[in-house]
């Protein structure tokens, strides 16, 4: 089980808990939120560079989610970054099969943790990774519509059925969809909070 200060150190949770407003599910509640593609690279590699560093360590989250994506922004800094939360199932990765209960939140669980007994290994977190961007957030096409090739190819790595064949959170980090000169000019810390913030303010305040 992953330590408050080893959580502390990798993810910066401590100040994580004073200035958090909102999760990555308020872009998945509120499709009329604009998602630009400089915006959905940066998210993207934030998460991945998170589940890394976790991965890093010898730890599997094992539920990864909309939910446990915390949108954080520093107090008046108008940045937002981006934070993995709850930690309750995080445990040390498993390399071989091991009798265990199912853990994980459907549709985010990988198809390895569906076999007897189930395999839990650091790929799990990249394919539910996989799915918060495909398919848990609105703003993003159906597979048949993504027309960026390079970016199509990064989420079918982290799709792939085989485990083994999946790619790993370092590998992912180094894709052109990363690296490329393009994303060079689009990647930034910076992400357009003020938007998001004041729409999610609204729909609560009618709620």
């Amino acid at each position: 089980m992953i330590s408050w200060k080893n959580k502390k150190e990798i993810f910066g949770e401590k100040d994580l808990q004073q200035s958090v407003n909102l999760t990555l599910e308020i872009i998945a509640k509120y499709p009329q939120i604009p998602l630009p593609s400089y915006t959905l690279r940066a998210l993207m590699k934030q998460i991945l560079v998170g589940i890394n560093a976790l991965h890093s360590q010898g730890l599997v989250h094992r539920d990864i989610k909309c939910d446990n994506i915390l949108l954080h922004s520093p107090h008046n800094s108008g940045r937002v970054y981006v934070k993995i939360s709850d930690f309750g199932f995080a445990k040390k990765q498993v390399l071989t099969h091991e009798r265990t209960y199912k853990i994980g939140t459907i549709p985010f669980m990988a198809p390895e943790l569906f076999k007897k007994p189930p395999l839990y290994t650091s790929k799990v977190d990249i394919y539910a990774a996989g799915v918060v961007i495909l398919s848990d957030m609105p703003n993003i096409p159906r597979p048949e519509e993504i027309k960026d090739d390079i970016l199509w190819n990064l989420l079918s790595k982290m799709l792939d059925f085989d485990p083994i064949k999946r790619i790993t959170a370092s590998e992912a980090l180094q894709h052109p969809y990363f690296t490329s000169p393009v994303a060079h000019t689009d990647i930034s810390p910076q992400i357009d909070y003020q938007k998001i913030h004041s729409k999610g303010q609204r729909e609560r305040i009618k709620e």
